[in-house]
């Protein structure tokens, strides 16, 4: 059973919801998109069952924003499999490596979220990878600010030239009187897809979302298995599309071993 942040339609990374008082949430309307648009997105591996227009472009996959620029890429995208837990990534990464990647965050946010932030970074530190997180007051790589619509998070994914999606949309409203380490995961999630990640249950988001099975997009440029990785469903990978209230997810082994492998 999940609990919910808030009855929001496909509401990214933690669209939580006890199945027996889910609400049935209004559906994006695909026609207020145009068919080269949603042409552009399915080309691009991505499903079109719920793409939301964003103020930053379009949203897919709950928390996924898809720029004009993104679209209009001619880039092979390549995703990334770890054994059954589905840990996918796009083709551009981050890089010149190694590297520091600044991260600021807006003081519209609730202060309590600086510590969130803080968190968040830590836990990709103390990992050791090829890229390191540091919380800076400007000049900022990624910056880390307040969100609203019908989401609970966004970003976006790396650009062609090796850049770290630059922006995390927070909507601290929607997300609530929530423990501090929900808030880290959620960032820590965000901050995954800024560097790469798609989700891990990119397959079927009901593993982690509940409902109907759902395919966030049936991809034709392949998947390419991480060697070494165990099989079976994986219930507490960071990069989950959905999450429980006051639930908190610390790298896991699995994750531990994709962040490793790509960074």
């Amino acid at each position: 059973m999940k609990a919910l942040f808030k009855t929001f339609a496909a509401a990214s990374f933690a669209a939580l919801l006890f199945n027996s008082c889910k609400k049935e949430a209004k559906q994006p309307v695909e026609e207020e998109i145009s068919q080269a648009t949603l042409s552009k997105i399915q080309a691009l591996g991505f499903g079109t069952s719920s793409v939301q227009k964003h103020e930053d472009g379009y949203m897919v996959e709950g928390d996924i924003v898809l720029t004009e620029a993104y679209l209009n890429s001619q880039s092979s995208y390549t995703l990334l499999r770890v054994g059954d837990e589905e840990q996918y990534r796009t083709t551009n990464l981050v890089k010149s490596l190694p590297r520091v990647i600044n991260v600021s965050i807006s003081t519209k946010l609730p202060s309590s979220y600086v510590a969130a932030l803080d968190e968040a970074l830590g836990r990709y530190n103390a990992e050791r990878l090829q890229i390191t997180f540091r919380r800076v007051s400007s000049g900022a790589d990624i910056d880390v600010v307040n969100g609203n619509g019908n989401y609970l998070a966004s970003a976006g994914f790396p650009s062609s030239t090796g850049q770290p999606y630059g922006q995390v949309k927070v909507n601290s409203r929607a997300i609530g009187n929530q423990p501090q380490a929900t808030v880290a995961t959620i960032i820590a999630h965000e901050l995954g897809h800024c560097i790469g990640f798609r989700h891990t249950d990119y397959m079927d988001r009901s593993y982690s979302c509940g409902g109907a099975p759902t395919n966030e997009g049936a991809s034709t440029v392949g998947a390419i298995n991480i060697p070494g990785t165990p099989t079976g469903p994986d219930a507490r990978s960071w990069m989950l599309s959905c999450i429980g209230s006051g639930q908190n997810r610390p790298f896991n082994a699995n994750d531990k071993t994709a962040l490793n492998y790509l960074y």
